[in-house]
Parts: structure tokens; sequence; C-alpha cells
């Protein structure tokens, strides 16, 4: 089941109330930004600004609402969620050629070369 594609409930009153917190502060910056035209600016400027500030709560509620569905579907699929982190049953691609990397049997030749940062440096007494 993919969770991102399901919609989520909604948390009524948290949700509202951002909403109408993000509205409120857009009416504020309005009303502040069309005072420059007078009174009448500034009524524009609010209602302009509180309609902005609520579309904005809305787009962001949404989008933690998507973040929190996609993050809950990739615990499921990588077992923190489902409680099987970690387990040995697991079903594996099975191996292509059946050997072990150069790195693993230790014949990859990386053992006596440099460090790509260079030599330890020798700290000033």
């Amino acid at each position: 089941m993919h969770l991102a594609k399901r919609k989520l409930p909604a948390r009524g009153g948290e949700r509202a109330t951002h909403e109408a917190e993000a509205g409120l502060l857009g009416g504020l910056a309005g009303a502040a930004m069309g005072a420059f035209a007078g009174p009448p600016g500034a009524v524009a400027g609010a209602v302009i600004g509180g309609v902005a500030g609520v579309l904005a709560g809305v787009a962001m509620d949404n989008a933690e609402e998507d973040r929190s569905a996609r993050d809950t579907e990739v615990d499921l699929e990588i077992g923190v969620a489902g409680g099987d982190l970690g387990a040995p049953n697991l079903e594996h691609p099975p191996a292509t050629r059946g050997a072990y990397s150069a790195a693993a049997t230790g014949t990859d030749g990386a053992q006596g070369d440099a460090p790509a940062e260079g030599p330890m440096q020798i700290p000033d007494p």
C-alpha cells in the first residue's frame, strides 16, 4: 500500500490554526506595505496579504503531509517501522559471478598506497 497516494486525515484544529496564523501575518505585512498608499492601500494590502498568507499556509501544510507520508513509506520499505531492520530472512538478489569483491579478498592493491589526502603530518611541539 502506497501511503503517499493515500490522503492522510487532516488534523483539523492544528491545520486551521496554522493557516489562520499565516493569513494574519500575511494581512499585517500587506497592510504595512499598502499603508504607503494611505488607508485604502492598507485595506487592500491587508486583504491581498491575508489571502496570500492563507495560500502559503495551505501549501506548507500540504508539503509537510506529503513529506510525512513519504517518510512513513520509506520507513516501512527499509524496515524501520515494520520491525525487520537487519533481519536475516530478507531476499537478496543472487550473485552474478559467485566471487567475492576484490576489496573483500584484499587483492585490490590498495594496502600500500598513500591516502588521498597525503601522509600524516607530525604535530609541532
